[in-house]
C-alpha cells in the first residue's frame, strides 16, 4: 500500500496562482504529477469561482479534494465557532471535499465538544485541526489538552501535522511529533529555513533535514500534502518528482 499523496495549491505561490487565474487552472498540472488529490484553499478562491464548478474540473481530474480554510475553530472568547464552521462545511461539501482543515483559535483548557460533535455527525466530512503560526494553535500545549479532550469525548475531528509550522514559533517539530502522532490524520510535507532573521518556507530539496527525519515518527498510513514552493518552468514535472518521493509505501 502506498502513501496517499495531495497536492496544495498554496505550494505554487499566491502570485502564481493569481497570474493562471485561479486554483482551477492547477488542477491539470496536479493530475499530470500522478498526485491523488488536491487540497483547495478558501483565500485563494477567486471572488466569482463557483464551488460546484469547480468540484466538477476536480472530479474530471480524477482528484480527491481537502478544502482548507484560515477560519479557526475557536473564537477570541474561547467560543467554538459554529456558524462558520456550519458554512465551511457547506462549502467543503459543495466542493466534493472529504476533509475539513481549520487552525484551533483560543480553545479553552477543558473545551465542551457537544455542540461540535452533534454538528460534525450531520455530516460525512471529517474536520481536521491544524497547528498554525499563532502560539495558541501552533504550539503542543494547547493542542494537545485539545485533542486529549476530543479523545474523551469522543468527537469526530483529527489532526493535520504541519512538519515546519512550528519553526516560526521556536518550537521543535520531532517533540511535536512525538507528542501528537497518535491524533495526526494529515501531514503537510514542508520544509523550512531561517534566513535574514526570519524564517521562510523552502522547496524540500533545500532544507531535508526539517522534514525527513519527522516521516518515520508519524503515521504511515495518512494522506501527505506537499505545501513547500513547488517552482519551476515545467510545473507538472517538477510536482511529479516530489510526489514520487513522497509516495513511500506505507506500512
Amino acid at each position: 500500500m502506498q502513501a496517499e499523496v495531495i497536492v496544495v495549491t498554496s505550494a505554487y505561490g499566491h502570485d502564481k496562482v493569481r497570474a493562471l487565474g485561479g486554483q482551477a487552472a492547477l488542477l491539470p498540472i496536479i493530475a499530470a504529477s500522478g498526485a491523488d488529490g488536491v487540497e483547495i484553499r478558501r483565500e485563494l478562491l477567486n471572488r466569482d469561482e463557483s464551488l460546484p464548478g469547480l468540484a466538477e474540473q476536480i472530479r474530471a481530474c480524477h482528484l480527491s479534494c481537502v478544502y482548507s480554510s484560515p477560519t479557526p475553530l475557536f473564537d477570541p472568547t474561547g467560543t467554538p465557532d459554529l456558524h462558520g464552521l456550519t458554512e465551511r462545511l457547506d462549502e467543503a461539501t459543495q466542493l466534493g471535499a472529504r476533509l475539513l482543515k481549520l487552525p484551533l483559535g483560543h480553545a479553552p483548557d477543558n473545551p465542551g465538544l457537544a455542540g461540535l460533535t452533534a454538528l460534525l455527525r450531520t455530516g460525512d466530512i471529517r474536520l481536521l485541526i491544524e497547528n498554525d503560526q499563532t502560539p495558541e494553535g501552533g504550539t503542543p500545549a494547547p493542542l494537545l489538552r485539545f485533542f486529549q479532550a476530543v479523545q474523551q469525548q469522543g468527537a469526530p475531528i483529527g489532526m493535520t501535522f504541519d512538519m515546519a509550522n512550528w519553526h516560526w514559533l521556536g518550537e521543535d517539530n520531532a517533540r511535536a511529533a512525538a507528542q501528537l502522532a497518535s491524533f495526526v490524520e494529515y501531514i503537510h510535507v514542508k520544509a523550512s529555513r531561517e534566513r535574514d532573521g526570519k524564517v521562510h518556507a523552502v522547496s524540500l530539496d533545500e532544507a531535508p533535514d526539517t522534514w525527513a527525519p519527522l516521516i518515520p515518527l508519524l503515521p504511515t498510513t495518512v494522506p501527505r500534502g506537499i505545501e513547500s514552493p513547488l517552482l519551476g518552468d515545467d510545473l507538472a514535472a517538477v510536482t511529479r518528482g516530489y510526489v514520487n518521493r513522497l509516495r513511500i509505501p506505507a506500512a
